[in-house]
């Protein structure tokens, strides 16, 4: 049986530490996958930036293709604010998640419509869906870095910037 007084590791992957009042899980895979989960299901689905501290760190480091460096917490939410500028009705659907450790990867479908501008792409009206990863590293309960990539160039087809592939 477990003591719950006591420090108990299980692998690399979990440590229980502290009383029972304080014993809480740190690099537990399952409950890395369920903050990821929520942070696009309440964030990134609603567009509540009120709950980005539940899950960002302050510390939080975002890399973000194209990006000459990292971005903050802060920077994090410039980005985002014009993301949902652009796609005020974005919904994310989480297709699969893997976990290991401090990481967790997500496949992720967007839906949504342009109906602001996107990095000088006026509104056009049109629905999109939009496949990308996300890979998020997480230390005491918040998300301190990720990565996400998306089919940038599916989305500017859809939205009519590039013509698509030929038939």
């Amino acid at each position: 049986m477990f003591d719950r007084r006591s420090i108990l590791i299980s692998g690399p992957a979990l440590a229980l530490a502290g009383s029972p009042a304080t014993a809480r899980a740190v690099n537990d895979p399952e409950a890395n996958k369920a903050l990821i989960r929520r942070f696009f299901e309440e964030v990134w689905s609603t567009g509540d930036l009120s709950r980005r501290d539940d899950f960002l760190a302050a510390e939080y480091r975002g890399h973000i293709a194209g990006a000459a460096t990292p971005i903050d917490r802060d920077g994090w939410t410039a980005w985002f604010r014009g993301f949902r500028t652009a796609f005020p009705d974005a919904g994310f659907t989480v297709e699969d998640m893997i976990a290991e450790g401090d990481r967790v990867a997500a496949r992720l479908t967007m839906r949504g419509t342009h109906l602001g501008s996107l990095n000088g792409v006026p509104a056009t009206g049109r629905a999109v869906v939009v496949s990308g990863m996300s890979l998020e590293r997480v230390a005491d309960g918040r998300i301190v870095e990720g990565w996400n990539e998306n089919d940038a160039l599916g989305l500017l087809q859809q939205l009519g910037v590039i013509p698509p592939p030929p038939a």
